[in-house]
Protein backbone atom coordinates (compact mmCIF):
# COMPACT_ATOMS: atom_id res chain seq x y z
CA UNK A 1 0.00 0.00 0.00
CA UNK A 2 3.10 2.50 0.79
CA UNK A 3 4.55 1.88 -1.86
CA UNK A 4 1.27 2.66 -4.29
CA UNK A 5 1.07 6.31 -2.93
CA UNK A 6 4.93 7.05 -3.08
CA UNK A 7 4.65 5.67 -6.82
CA UNK A 8 1.52 7.61 -7.68
CA UNK A 9 3.17 11.14 -5.68
CA UNK A 10 6.23 10.43 -7.93
CA UNK A 11 4.05 10.05 -11.36
CA UNK A 12 2.17 13.31 -10.30
CA UNK A 13 5.39 15.25 -10.16
CA UNK A 14 6.36 13.76 -13.10
CA UNK A 15 2.82 15.21 -14.87
CA UNK A 16 3.38 19.25 -13.49
CA UNK A 17 6.99 19.23 -14.94
CA UNK A 18 5.28 17.64 -18.28
CA UNK A 19 2.47 20.21 -18.23
CA UNK A 20 2.15 23.15 -20.96
CA UNK A 21 -0.45 26.19 -21.00
CA UNK A 22 -0.98 28.25 -23.70
CA UNK A 23 -3.61 30.71 -22.76
CA UNK A 24 -4.64 32.36 -19.24
CA UNK A 25 -7.95 29.96 -19.31
CA UNK A 26 -5.34 26.85 -19.29
CA UNK A 27 -3.31 28.92 -16.86
CA UNK A 28 -6.19 29.26 -14.58
CA UNK A 29 -7.01 25.35 -14.90
CA UNK A 30 -3.56 23.92 -13.92
CA UNK A 31 -3.35 26.20 -10.54
CA UNK A 32 -6.97 25.20 -9.49
CA UNK A 33 -5.37 21.55 -10.21
CA UNK A 34 -2.59 21.40 -8.26
CA UNK A 35 -2.84 24.85 -5.96
CA UNK A 36 -6.36 25.29 -5.49
CA UNK A 37 -7.81 24.81 -2.32
CA UNK A 38 -9.34 21.27 -3.83
CA UNK A 39 -6.07 20.02 -5.90
CA UNK A 40 -4.86 16.81 -6.12
CA UNK A 41 -2.38 17.10 -3.70
CA UNK A 42 -4.17 17.46 -0.55
CA UNK A 43 -5.22 14.08 -0.32
CA UNK A 44 -1.99 12.54 -0.96
CA UNK A 45 -1.21 14.28 2.56
CA UNK A 46 -4.09 12.75 4.15
CA UNK A 47 -2.24 9.35 3.54
CA UNK A 48 0.52 10.12 5.74
CA UNK A 49 -1.64 8.04 8.28
CA UNK A 50 -1.42 4.68 6.22
CA UNK A 51 2.89 5.19 6.26
CA UNK A 52 5.06 2.97 8.59
CA UNK A 53 6.30 5.23 11.34
CA UNK A 54 9.86 4.36 9.87
CA UNK A 55 8.88 6.21 6.41
CA UNK A 56 6.82 8.51 7.23
CA UNK A 57 9.48 11.47 6.94
CA UNK A 58 10.27 10.60 3.83
CA UNK A 59 7.15 10.39 2.51
CA UNK A 60 6.64 13.76 4.37
CA UNK A 61 9.94 15.24 2.02
CA UNK A 62 8.52 13.88 -1.07
CA UNK A 63 5.02 15.75 -0.68
CA UNK A 64 6.73 19.45 -0.29
CA UNK A 65 9.27 18.81 -2.82
CA UNK A 66 5.62 17.86 -4.65
CA UNK A 67 4.39 20.82 -3.68
CA UNK A 68 6.83 23.06 -4.21
CA UNK A 69 7.35 21.74 -8.05
CA UNK A 70 3.64 22.80 -8.94
CA UNK A 71 4.22 26.35 -7.39
CA UNK A 72 7.21 26.94 -9.13
CA UNK A 73 6.06 25.43 -12.62
CA UNK A 74 3.06 27.49 -11.97
CA UNK A 75 5.35 31.10 -11.74
CA UNK A 76 7.44 29.36 -15.03
CA UNK A 77 3.53 28.84 -16.85
CA UNK A 78 2.58 32.40 -15.38
CA UNK A 79 5.79 34.20 -16.66
CA UNK A 80 5.59 32.05 -20.48
CA UNK A 81 1.76 33.14 -20.37
CA UNK A 82 2.51 36.80 -20.01
CA UNK A 83 5.61 36.91 -22.09
CA UNK A 84 3.47 35.67 -25.30
CA UNK A 85 0.61 38.35 -24.50
CA UNK A 86 3.19 41.31 -24.44
CA UNK A 87 4.58 39.91 -27.58
CA UNK A 88 1.44 40.02 -29.26
CA UNK A 89 0.53 43.10 -28.24
CA UNK A 90 4.35 44.47 -29.71
CA UNK A 91 3.26 42.90 -32.88
CA UNK A 92 0.00 45.17 -32.80
CA UNK A 93 1.70 48.01 -32.17
CA UNK A 94 2.21 50.54 -35.17
CA UNK A 95 5.81 52.68 -34.96
CA UNK A 96 5.22 54.31 -37.62
CA UNK A 97 1.97 56.69 -35.97
CA UNK A 98 2.01 59.96 -34.99
CA UNK A 99 2.24 60.96 -31.31
CA UNK A 100 -0.96 61.78 -30.00
CA UNK A 101 -1.55 65.54 -28.64
CA UNK A 102 0.85 66.61 -25.96
CA UNK A 103 -1.05 68.72 -23.49
CA UNK A 104 0.68 71.56 -22.07
CA UNK A 105 0.13 72.87 -18.33
CA UNK A 106 -1.07 76.15 -17.45
CA UNK A 107 0.38 79.01 -15.43
CA UNK A 108 -1.56 80.04 -12.45
CA UNK A 109 -3.46 83.82 -13.15
CA UNK A 110 -1.78 85.41 -9.85
CA UNK A 111 1.97 83.91 -10.84
CA UNK A 112 1.43 85.25 -14.42
CA UNK A 113 0.28 88.74 -12.91
CA UNK A 114 3.27 88.04 -9.97
CA UNK A 115 5.77 87.54 -12.75
CA UNK A 116 4.54 90.73 -14.99
CA UNK A 117 4.65 92.99 -11.75
CA UNK A 118 8.06 91.96 -11.30
CA UNK A 119 9.50 92.09 -14.94
CA UNK A 120 8.27 95.68 -15.29
CA UNK A 121 9.82 97.07 -11.45
CA UNK A 122 13.59 95.17 -12.45
CA UNK A 123 13.71 97.02 -15.53
CA UNK A 124 13.96 99.88 -13.62
CA UNK A 125 16.87 98.36 -11.05
CA UNK A 126 14.33 97.17 -8.39
CA UNK A 127 15.76 94.33 -6.76
CA UNK A 128 13.30 90.85 -5.55
CA UNK A 129 13.69 90.01 -2.03
CA UNK A 130 11.84 87.40 0.13
CA UNK A 131 11.80 86.27 3.20
CA UNK A 132 9.70 84.60 5.76
CA UNK A 133 6.10 84.27 6.32
CA UNK A 134 6.00 83.32 9.77
CA UNK A 135 7.13 86.74 11.34
CA UNK A 136 7.97 89.01 14.91
CA UNK A 137 5.37 91.53 16.43
CA UNK A 138 7.74 93.96 16.02
CA UNK A 139 8.90 93.79 12.11
CA UNK A 140 5.12 93.05 11.27
CA UNK A 141 3.51 96.20 13.26
CA UNK A 142 6.09 97.87 15.64
CA UNK A 143 8.91 98.60 12.71
CA UNK A 144 5.98 99.85 10.64
CA UNK A 145 4.88 102.11 13.14
CA UNK A 146 1.87 100.72 13.91
CA UNK A 147 0.75 101.60 17.73
CA UNK A 148 0.04 98.69 20.10
CA UNK A 149 -3.65 99.51 20.43
CA UNK A 150 -3.94 99.39 16.68
CA UNK A 151 -7.07 97.15 15.77
CA UNK A 152 -4.59 95.09 13.25
CA UNK A 153 -3.23 93.75 16.27
CA UNK A 154 -6.27 91.92 17.74
CA UNK A 155 -6.38 88.26 17.19
CA UNK A 156 -9.69 88.61 15.15
CA UNK A 157 -7.48 90.45 12.49
CA UNK A 158 -4.71 89.02 12.57
CA UNK A 159 -3.33 85.04 12.60
CA UNK A 160 -1.33 84.56 15.63
CA UNK A 161 0.44 81.20 16.43
CA UNK A 162 0.03 79.16 19.17
CA UNK A 163 0.40 80.30 22.58
CA UNK A 164 1.64 82.99 21.30
CA UNK A 165 1.41 87.04 21.22
CA UNK A 166 4.55 87.78 19.41
CA UNK A 167 4.41 85.42 16.13
CA UNK A 168 2.10 85.53 13.53
CA UNK A 169 1.67 85.14 9.86
CA UNK A 170 2.85 88.26 8.68
CA UNK A 171 -0.15 90.33 7.55
CA UNK A 172 1.58 92.36 4.56
CA UNK A 173 4.98 91.96 2.86
CA UNK A 174 5.78 95.14 4.52
CA UNK A 175 7.99 92.95 7.08
CA UNK A 176 10.49 92.37 4.71
CA UNK A 177 11.15 95.77 4.09
CA UNK A 178 12.09 96.20 7.57
CA UNK A 179 14.28 93.81 7.19
CA UNK A 180 16.24 95.26 4.69
CA UNK A 181 16.39 98.18 6.33
CA UNK A 182 17.39 97.00 9.52
CA UNK A 183 20.44 95.02 7.39
CA UNK A 184 21.58 97.14 4.83
CA UNK A 185 22.29 100.91 4.52
CA UNK A 186 20.60 102.93 2.02
CA UNK A 187 20.65 103.59 -1.93
CA UNK A 188 17.72 100.70 -0.74
CA UNK A 189 15.24 99.67 -4.08
CA UNK A 190 13.19 96.82 -3.78
CA UNK A 191 10.15 94.83 -4.44
CA UNK A 192 8.78 92.53 -1.51
CA UNK A 193 6.60 90.02 -3.40
CA UNK A 194 4.36 86.84 -1.49
CA UNK A 195 1.61 85.39 0.56
CA UNK A 196 0.37 87.04 3.42
CA UNK A 197 -2.95 86.28 6.02
CA UNK A 198 -5.64 88.17 7.71
CA UNK A 199 -8.07 86.78 9.47
CA UNK A 200 -10.98 87.38 7.34
CA UNK A 201 -14.10 85.93 6.91
CA UNK A 202 -13.74 83.83 3.01
CA UNK A 203 -16.10 85.51 0.88
CA UNK A 204 -16.33 85.97 -3.11
CA UNK A 205 -14.50 89.52 -2.89
CA UNK A 206 -12.10 88.58 0.04
CA UNK A 207 -10.04 85.86 1.30
CA UNK A 208 -7.55 85.34 4.48
CA UNK A 209 -4.61 84.23 2.32
CA UNK A 210 -3.45 86.47 -0.32
CA UNK A 211 -0.79 87.92 -2.45
CA UNK A 212 1.06 91.22 -2.82
CA UNK A 213 3.93 92.90 -4.07
CA UNK A 214 5.60 95.93 -2.07
CA UNK A 215 8.13 97.94 -3.33
CA UNK A 216 10.50 100.48 -1.47
CA UNK A 217 12.88 102.85 -2.62
CA UNK A 218 14.80 105.32 0.15
CA UNK A 219 17.88 107.61 -0.86
CA UNK A 220 19.00 110.76 -0.58
CA UNK A 221 16.23 113.50 -1.67
CA UNK A 222 13.79 110.85 -2.84
CA UNK A 223 10.63 113.04 -3.44
CA UNK A 224 6.83 112.36 -4.17
CA UNK A 225 7.63 113.31 -7.28
CA UNK A 226 9.98 110.27 -7.85
CA UNK A 227 7.08 108.24 -6.33
CA UNK A 228 4.64 109.53 -9.06
CA UNK A 229 6.68 109.12 -12.04
CA UNK A 230 7.84 105.44 -11.11
CA UNK A 231 4.30 105.13 -10.60
CA UNK A 232 3.16 106.45 -13.86
CA UNK A 233 5.67 104.10 -15.49
CA UNK A 234 4.16 101.16 -13.68
CA UNK A 235 0.66 101.73 -15.28
CA UNK A 236 1.82 102.49 -18.36
CA UNK A 237 3.64 99.54 -18.61
CA UNK A 238 1.14 97.36 -16.67
CA UNK A 239 -2.19 98.67 -18.63
CA UNK A 240 -0.99 100.50 -21.59
CA UNK A 241 1.06 103.76 -23.11
CA UNK A 242 -1.73 105.95 -22.96
CA UNK A 243 -3.13 104.94 -19.13
CA UNK A 244 -3.82 108.03 -17.22
CA UNK A 245 -3.78 108.09 -13.26
CA UNK A 246 -4.40 109.86 -10.38
CA UNK A 247 -3.17 109.87 -6.50
CA UNK A 248 -5.80 110.07 -3.80
CA UNK A 249 -5.15 111.21 -0.19
CA UNK A 250 -5.12 108.47 1.97
CA UNK A 251 -3.93 107.31 5.14
CA UNK A 252 -1.83 103.97 6.25
CA UNK A 253 0.77 104.33 9.56
CA UNK A 254 3.83 103.54 7.67
CA UNK A 255 3.71 106.26 5.57
CA UNK A 256 3.33 109.90 5.88
CA UNK A 257 1.66 111.69 3.28
CA UNK A 258 0.05 108.50 1.91
CA UNK A 259 -2.22 108.17 -1.02
CA UNK A 260 -4.30 105.96 -3.39
CA UNK A 261 -3.37 105.32 -7.13
CA UNK A 262 -6.52 104.93 -9.80
CA UNK A 263 -5.63 104.36 -13.04
CA UNK A 264 -8.14 105.99 -15.72
CA UNK A 265 -10.17 102.88 -17.45
CA UNK A 266 -12.98 104.90 -18.62
CA UNK A 267 -16.87 104.09 -19.06
CA UNK A 268 -16.76 103.29 -22.63
CA UNK A 269 -17.25 99.87 -22.34
CA UNK A 270 -19.66 97.51 -19.78
CA UNK A 271 -16.44 96.02 -17.98
CA UNK A 272 -14.75 98.70 -17.29
CA UNK A 273 -18.26 100.12 -15.94
CA UNK A 274 -18.51 97.59 -13.82
CA UNK A 275 -14.99 97.19 -12.53
CA UNK A 276 -15.05 101.14 -11.66
CA UNK A 277 -18.41 101.06 -10.75
CA UNK A 278 -19.80 103.87 -13.13
CA UNK A 279 -16.92 105.91 -12.67
CA UNK A 280 -14.06 105.22 -14.80
CA UNK A 281 -11.14 104.96 -12.44
CA UNK A 282 -9.84 101.95 -10.82
CA UNK A 283 -8.37 101.84 -7.34
CA UNK A 284 -4.83 99.80 -7.96
CA UNK A 285 -3.12 99.89 -5.27
CA UNK A 286 -1.85 101.93 -1.95
CA UNK A 287 1.36 104.04 -1.71
CA UNK A 288 3.25 107.13 -0.09
CA UNK A 289 6.44 108.70 1.25
CA UNK A 290 8.23 106.26 4.01
CA UNK A 291 7.03 107.61 7.60
CA UNK A 292 10.17 108.94 9.31
CA UNK A 293 9.46 106.96 12.34
CA UNK A 294 9.97 103.96 10.48
CA UNK A 295 13.53 104.85 8.91
CA UNK A 296 14.06 105.85 12.61
CA UNK A 297 12.87 102.31 13.86
CA UNK A 298 15.36 100.61 11.20
CA UNK A 299 18.15 102.20 12.19
CA UNK A 300 18.21 104.97 9.18
CA UNK A 301 18.80 108.63 9.35
CA UNK A 302 15.71 110.67 8.67
CA UNK A 303 17.29 113.56 8.38
CA UNK A 304 19.72 112.45 5.80
CA UNK A 305 17.78 109.99 4.13
CA UNK A 306 13.87 109.59 2.38
CA UNK A 307 11.76 107.06 0.72
CA UNK A 308 8.65 106.07 -0.89
CA UNK A 309 7.16 102.69 -0.57
CA UNK A 310 3.57 101.14 -2.24
CA UNK A 311 1.65 98.48 -2.27
CA UNK A 312 -0.11 96.29 -4.78
CA UNK A 313 -2.77 93.43 -4.35
CA UNK A 314 -1.78 90.15 -6.93
CA UNK A 315 -5.32 88.92 -6.57
CA UNK A 316 -7.47 91.95 -7.63
CA UNK A 317 -4.79 92.68 -10.46
CA UNK A 318 -5.53 89.16 -11.32
CA UNK A 319 -9.59 89.34 -10.90
CA UNK A 320 -9.21 92.55 -12.72
CA UNK A 321 -7.63 91.19 -15.75
CA UNK A 322 -9.47 88.36 -16.62
CA UNK A 323 -12.51 89.62 -15.31
CA UNK A 324 -12.68 86.62 -12.36
CA UNK A 325 -15.84 87.39 -10.35
CA UNK A 326 -15.01 85.23 -7.15
CA UNK A 327 -11.82 85.42 -5.44
CA UNK A 328 -12.70 81.79 -4.10
CA UNK A 329 -11.50 80.48 -7.50
CA UNK A 330 -8.02 81.53 -7.56
CA UNK A 331 -7.29 78.96 -4.38
CA UNK A 332 -9.53 75.87 -5.45
CA UNK A 333 -7.21 74.77 -7.89
CA UNK A 334 -9.61 73.35 -10.12
CA UNK A 335 -8.19 72.26 -13.75
CA UNK A 336 -11.26 73.48 -15.63
CA UNK A 337 -10.22 77.35 -13.97
CA UNK A 338 -6.29 76.41 -14.39
CA UNK A 339 -6.62 75.34 -17.95
CA UNK A 340 -8.09 78.92 -18.87
CA UNK A 341 -4.75 80.23 -18.68
CA UNK A 342 -2.52 78.22 -21.61
CA UNK A 343 -2.25 81.21 -23.62
CA UNK A 344 -0.18 82.65 -21.15
CA UNK A 345 2.77 80.24 -20.51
Amino acid sequence: MSEAIFSKAKEMKEEILAQLVSNEQELESFRIQYLGTKNQIKPLFAEMRNISNERKKEFGQLLNDLKQTAEHKFEELKGSVSGSANEGQAADLDLTAPPGEIVLGSRHPVSIVLNRFIKIFTKIGFTVVEDREVEDDWHNFTAMNTPEDHPARDMQDTFYLKDSTTDLLRTHTSSVQARVMTSQKPPIRIIAPGRVYRNETISARSHCQFHQVEGLYVDENVSFADMKQTLDYFAKEMYGPETKIRLRPSFFPFTEPSAEMDVWLGTETENARKLTKGTGWLEVLGCGMVDPNVLENCGIDSKKYSGFAFGIGIERSAMQKYGISDIRMIFENDIRFISQFKSEI
